[in-house]
C-alpha cells in the first residue's frame, strides 16, 4: 500500500489558457491556486483568476517560466505545497520535477527517473526497442558534431528528421531532403530546441512519407495499475505542429486500438510511470505503427479524448498526485461519439503562418454549454498577445454523435468566433476542415503540403470572389457610416455618391457608394454593384441585407482602420481615402530588410561587405518559439547590419540594408 500524500494548495507553473485548465479542475476539487507570471502577464486571465499569483522574472520565457528557482522560490512565497506543470514549458523537465521534491512540493506528474526515461527522444527509442516496440530507424547517439550528423543523416538516407530529445510541440524538428541543406536544417533546429528547452540534443530519423500521427493516452497510479483512454488522430500540422486533432482516429479500427493501447500500457508498466502520458507512433499505409517518442505530460488536445470519454484528466491527475488509485479499471473505460478540435492561433497563413502579436481589439468566442463548443482560451477585448510565447491562443472542441455531427457543431462554431486586431489561422481552419480529404477522414502528415496552394487559395480574393465581393460592400457601408459625426445613422438618404478607395486584405478596391433611400445603398466596387439594406446597426454590430441576403457581421473603427468580421472570418480594411496604405515588407524595392514581426535575432548568417543573391538569408528571428529566416530584398552587397545577435527588434524596424 502507499502512503496518501496531502496537499491544498496548487501552484500553476504554466500561463494563459493551459493555466486556466488546471485551476479550473484544482479549484472545483476544493484546492488553492497560485499563478505565476512574467512582467509581459501582469494582467493576464489566469493572474487574476488564481487564489494568489507571484511575478517570476522578465517576458522571455528563460526568464520566466523557464526559471526554476524563480517557481520554487514562488512556491515559498505563496506556501504552495504542490506544483503542476500545466504542458509546455517545465512540464517535461526532470530537473524541475527533482527541484520540486526536493523542495518537499508534490510535482503533480511523473516521477523524475520517468521524464528523463522518457522525455528523451534518444532514451525513449533504447528503451522502446529493447521492450520490442517498432521503432524508426536512426540515429540516437552521443556525438552531436555537424560532421557525426552529416555522415549519419546520408547513412540514414533522404529525406531524414532532425528532432530535438527535450520538449516537444514541432520545435526543433525539421525534416530534410537534400544533403546540401542539412547544415542549415541542423543549425535551426539546434538553436530553435536550446530556446525553447534548455537543450540542443538531436537525435536523427528516416522520415516517413505520409504516414498518420496517431497517440495514445495512458495514466498510471501508484499502486501499479495502468490503462489507456485510447487515441488521438493528430495528422493535420504545419511546421510539424499539430493543427487539428480527433478523437477517435478514422484510421484505427477495435483491434489496431486494442494492440496500440496494450504496447502503450505496457511501457509505462516497464518505466514506473505515474500520472498522465502520451504514446506517439506514426502509422504507415499498411497499418503498421512505429513508435516514435513519449510525452510524459498532459497534452494540450486532451479536450477530445475527455469529451469521448466523459472524463476529467486533470482531476485524474491530482487524484493520482494524492495517492488515489485510477477511478477506472480498463474494462471499465467506455467511449462514446466523436470529438473534433483546432487550434486557433495567431499567425498569419498567407504569410508562412508567421507568428502574430499585438492588440486584439475583439474577441468574442462561441457559447458553450450542452451540445455546443467547448473553448478553451485566457483573452479578453483589448488583450495584447506577446511576441514571447507559443502562438495558439484558443482551442475550439466539438463532440457530436459521429464525426459528421462533430465536424459540422466545429465548422458552425469557428466561423462564429470573433477575433479581431491580430490575424489567427481562423479562415485556414475552416479551409481544412471544409477539404474533401479532411472531410471524409483520410488527412495524414502530409494533407497541408500537399494541398496548401489550395488551402490558401480559398482565402485570396480570387479563391472566393463571392464573400469577397459582399465584404467589400460591406466594409464600403460601414466606411461610410462610421466617417458620419452621427455614426450608424438613418438620416443620410439621398447623399450624393461618395467615393471609396479601399484596401481589403492587401488587396485595392475602388469605386462609389450612393444611397437612392433611406437605409439603402448601392455600393459599385471594381465594376460589380451590390445592393445593401442597413437592418439593424450599433456600436460594433450590423445586420445588413447584401443582395436581398440578411446577413450579421462585428466590427472595429480605429482612424483609417476597420477591422471586421464577416463570412466566419477576420477581414482588415484600410481606409486609402483618409491614410496611406502600408504594408509589411514595403521597401524591400531600396535594399531595405524589414524585420516581419516583434522578435529575438537567433543568427546573423552575413557580414557588412558580403555580397548577396536575391532571397539569400540573411539573420533569423525567433518569435512565439519559432524561427523565421529573413532573406535578401535583392542581390548586391551588404552596406549596413543595425542588429546582433541576441537583440529584441520590432515589426518594421530596418534589420539591414542592401547597395
Amino acid at each position: 500500500m502507499t502512503t496518501p500524500t496531502s496537499f491544498t494548495k496548487i501552484l500553476i507553473a504554466n500561463r494563459g489558457e493551459i493555466a486556466l485548465r488546471v485551476m479550473r479542475s484544482a479549484q472545483s476539487l476544493g484546492y488553492r491556486t497560485v499563478a505565476v507570471y512574467s512582467t509581459a502577464d501582469t494582467l493576464a486571465r489566469h493572474v487574476l483568476e488564481a487564489d494568489q499569483a507571484v511575478c517570476i522574472g522578465e517576458p522571455l520565457p528563460r526568464q520566466s517560466y523557464l526559471n526554476i528557482p524563480a517557481i520554487i522560490d514562488a512556491a515559498r512565497q505563496s506556501g504552495a505545497d504542490a506544483v503542476h506543470p500545466g504542458y509546455g514549458f517545465l512540464a517535461e523537465n526532470a530537473a524541475f520535477a527533482a527541484a520540486c521534491a526536493e523542495a518537499g512540493l508534490v510535482f503533480i506528474g511523473p516521477p523524475a527517473a520517468a521524464i528523463t526515461a522518457m522525455g528523451d527522444k534518444a532514451g525513449a527509442k533504447a528503451l522502446m526497442a529493447a521492450a520490442g516496440v517498432p521503432v524508426i530507424p536512426g540515429y540516437q547517439g552521443e556525438d552531436q558534431s555537424a560532421e557525426r550528423l552529416a555522415r549519419e543523416a546520408a547513412a540514414i538516407g533522404w529525406p531524414v528528421m532532425i528532432k530535438a530529445t527535450a520538449g516537444g510541440g514541432g520545435r526543433g524538428m525539421r525534416r530534410v531532403d537534400r544533403a546540401v541543406d542539412f547544415a542549415d536544417a541542423l543549425r535551426s533546429a539546434q538553436s530553435e530546441a536550446q530556446g525553447a528547452f534548455g537543450d540542443a540534443t538531436v537525435i536523427l530519423e528516416r522520415a516517413l512519407i505520409a504516414p498518420r500521427h496517431i497517440e495514445i493516452q495512458v495514466f498510471a497510479d501508484r499502486h501499479g495499475h495502468a490503462i489507456h483512454l485510447g487515441e488521438r488522430d493528430c495528422s493535420v500540422q504545419r511546421r510539424h505542429q499539430k493543427l487539428i486533432e480527433e478523437a477517435p482516429s478514422p484510421a484505427v479500427d477495435a483491434d489496431l486500438r486494442a494492440r496500440m493501447g496494450a504496447v502503450a500500457v505496457k511501457a509505462v508498466l516497464a518505466i514506473g510511470y505515474v500520472g498522465a502520458g502520451t504514446l506517439e507512433f506514426l502509422l504507415d499505409a499498411h497499418g503498421e505503427f512505429f513508435f516514435m517518442e513519449m510525452n510524459t505530460r498532459l497534452q494540450v488536445e486532451h479536450p477530445v479524448t475527455e469529451a469521448i470519454t466523459g472524463l476529467d484528466l486533470v482531476d485524474w491527475q491530482l487524484r493520482v498526485a494524492a495517492g488515489e488509485p485510477l477511478p477506472l479499471a480498463q474494462e471499465q473505460v467506455r467511449f462514446a461519439g466523436h470529438a473534433i478540435e483546432v487550434r486557433l492561433c495567431a499567425e498569419d497563413a498567407l504569410q508562412n503562418f508567421m507568428p502574430q502579436s499585438g492588440q486584439m481589439r475583439e474577441w468574442v468566442m462561441p457559447e458553450q454549454g450542452p451540445g455546443a463548443l467547448r473553448v478553451e482560451h485566457a483573452l479578453r477585448p483589448g488583450d495584447d498577445i506577446p511576441p514571447y510565447y507559443d502562438s495558439m491562443i484558443a482551442k475550439l472542441v466539438a463532440h457530436g454523435t459521429n464525426r459528421a455531427e462533430a465536424l459540422r457543431r466545429l465548422q458552425r462554431g469557428l466561423q462564429a468566433a470573433v477575433a479581431l486586431g491580430v490575424a489567427t489561422n481562423q479562415a485556414f481552419l475552416s479551409q481544412c476542415l471544409t477539404h474533401p480529404v479532411f472531410a471524409e477522414g483520410g488527412a495524414t502528415t502530409a494533407f497541408i503540403g500537399d494541398h496548401q496552394a489550395t488551402l490558401l487559395a480559398g482565402l485570396s480574393r480570387d479563391g472566393d470572389t463571392t464573400n469577397h465581393r459582399r465584404a467589400a460592400a460591406l466594409a464600403a457601408l460601414l466606411l461610410h457610416l462610421s466617417d458620419t459625426d452621427a455614426g450608424p445613422a438613418r438620416e443620410l438618404a439621398h447623399r450624393m455618391p461618395t467615393l471609396q478607395h479601399f484596401e481589403l486584405n492587401g488587396a485595392l478596391v475602388q469605386g462609389t457608394l450612393t444611397q437612392p433611400g433611406p437605409d439603402q445603398f448601392t455600393a459599385h466596387l471594381d465594376g460589380d454593384d451590390s445592393r445593401l439594406q442597413l437592418v439593424t446597426a450599433s456600436a460594433g454590430q450590423a445586420r445588413v441585407l447584401i443582395d436581398g441576403l440578411a446577413e450579421s457581421a462585428r466590427w472595429h473603427r480605429d482612424g483609417a482602420e476597420l477591422l471586421l468580421h464577416f463570412a466566419g472570418r477576420a477581414w482588415r480594411v484600410n481606409d486609402l481615402s483618409r491614410a496611406a496604405a502600408t504594408r509589411a515588407g514595403d521597401g524591400a524595392s531600396d535594399g531595405k530588410l524589414r524585420a516581419s514581426m516583434n522578435g529575438r535575432v537567433v543568427a546573423v548568417q552575413v557580414a557588412v561587405g558580403d555580397v548577396v543573391t536575391a532571397g539569400q538569408p540573411l539573420l533569423t528571428l525567433e518569435a512565439m518559439k519559432m524561427e523565421h529566416v529573413h532573406a535578401a530584398p535583392c542581390a548586391g552587397s551588404v552596406v549596413a547590419l543595425h542588429v546582433s545577435l541576441g537583440e529584441q527588434v520590432a515589426a518594421q524596424r530596418v534589420v539591414a540594408e542592401i547597395a
